[in-house]
């Protein structure tokens, strides 16, 4: 205690409240009453709460701001007030904006804000945040470009914030057995690996959002409760249309980055992580017809990653749309591949091994080949949940496994594949140096123009 209270008088200087939730010890230290006398076991003080911003509050933003509800949400924004409104009517203590970029310079007390909008505002709000010093979390895809990615990461790295892309199942049970199984020899040297999923189809039927259609031609007028010059943000202007918005942005080139965006942060996230993937030396793709509206229906996506160390090259193949591997021959009639969100399959020198999207019951094929294998050690950190860990993260604990740093080029990874779909051509891709070295004129999709009061 004395060392605290020399601490505090050192200079007049007070500990900010920032400052004392960045470093997990001080936090210990002013805790003076057990925190089970305070409040029970788990409880935490106020004072040890983040006061949490909420970006985007509609769908998957209303289940983020739920799942770091044991914080203080102390400010929310969204463009549409109908969409956000049963987030408002929840918190109803927190300040509301349309606005985030003056919630940011208004509202001083934020300590770290959740972003959940349409993809092509990812970016713009990421970057203030962190120039802000505000911990980070910004749902998948990380950005909306491939530039954006590189460049929120950097920031973000060199603002030394905390940081979580919203790829749940990284989080999971299953994408660590299935990191741990491959590292440990269970199938072998891994040289190819089949990654799908059946989006934008659910059940044989387009759900949710609809891909290779053009732009409508009506314009009808704009709702009332919605701001859409904001809901634009950095994107080029169009009349509004309800064709755009809700979620089915995700179609539209200049807001979503289609199913590749949307998925392959999930399900390319298995082989990127027990693989150790990184840059992919270049990526080749077809599709069904391709537009300079929507993405296409479906889309079969080529990548090659050169050897790593002693892990040999990989060809990694992307199936989405209702297209799909060939069933494994390994695999036992009426067992199903993948689950309803698709999955993967590691094809290795000595066998296969099978998973869902979010690595999701992973298993050796055949069964008989799973009853036989010795389980190795679990060697990974196990996750207090996604959400925990990046809430632990900004109070000064271990990185989130899946902050900036991992989730810039994982995001990556999955918009140079719709920049091979865009060129119908073979990209050779120079990670290191951001360049597509045989294609020059495609290197103009690695980013976008903003409109004028726009800015990285």
């Amino acid at each position: 205690m004395e060392k605290i209270k020399k601490t505090l008088k050192n200079q007049g200087k007070k500990i900010s409240r920032r400052d004392f939730l960045g470093g997990a010890t001080a936090a210990a230290a002013f805790t003076i009453i057990p925190r089970h006398v305070l409040g029970g076991p788990g409880y935490t003080p106020p004072s040890e709460k983040l006061n949490i911003a909420g970006i985007g509050l509609g769908g998957q933003g209303s289940r983020d701001i739920e799942r770091v509800g044991s914080e203080n949400i102390v400010a929310l924004c969204d463009v549409d007030d109908e969409n956000a409104a049963a987030v408002f009517n929840t918190y109803p203590k927190a300040r509301k904006y349309h606005d985030f970029r003056k919630m940011l310079e208004k509202q001083k007390d934020i300590d770290a804000v959740v972003i959940a909008t349409p993809d092509h505002n990812h970016a713009v709000i990421s970057m203030m945040a962190i120039k802000m010093g505000k911990h980070v979390y910004c749902e998948k895809p990380l950005t909306h470009t491939v530039y954006e990615a590189r460049k929120v990461a950097e920031a973000a790295r060199e603002a030394k914030i905390a940081t979580q892309m919203g790829n749940q199942g990284h989080s999971s049970e299953g994408i660590r057995l299935v990191c741990e199984w491959v590292r440990d020899g269970a199938i072998g040297p891994v040289r190819e690996v089949q990654a799908w999923t059946p989006l934008p189809l659910r059940q044989g039927k387009e759900r949710w959002w609809v891909q290779g259609i053009e732009r409508p031609k009506d314009e009808p007028p704009v709702p009332s409760t919605l701001d859409w010059n904001l809901w634009l943000g950095p994107a080029a202007y169009r009349p509004y249309n309800p064709a755009y918005l809700p979620l089915k942005w995700r179609a539209w080139c200049d807001f979503g980055t289609g199913v590749l965006g949307d998925q392959a942060c999930h399900t390319i996230d298995i082989p990127f992580w027990a693989l150790n993937l990184g840059y992919p030396s270049s990526v080749e793709a077809s599709s069904t017809e391709v537009n300079s509206e929507t993405y296409p229906k479906a889309s079969i996506v080529y990548y090659k990653f050169p050897a790593r160390g002693k892990m040999p090259a990989v060809n990694l193949t992307w199936y989405d749309g209702g297209l799909m591997p060939p069933r494994p021959e390994e695999l036992e009639p009426g067992r199903r591949m993948g689950n309803e969100y698709g999955g993967v399959i590691f094809i290795g020198d000595k066998g296969k091994l099978i998973c869902g999207t979010y690595g999701q019951g992973p298993r050796l094929i055949p069964e008989s080949k799973m009853r036989e294998y010795k389980r190795p050690p679990k060697t990974l950190p196990r996750s207090k949940g996604h959400y925990k860990d990046w809430i632990g993260a900004c109070k000064g604990s271990e990185i989130a496994s899946a902050n900036f740093d991992y989730g810039g080029p994982l995001t990556e990874i999955a918009l140079l594949g719709n920049i091979a779909i865009r060129m119908g051509s073979k990209l050779n891709w120079d990670g290191t140096n951001m360049k597509i070295t045989n294609i020059p004129e495609a290197n103009e999709y690695l980013h976008r123009q903003y409109r004028k009061e726009w800015a990285l």
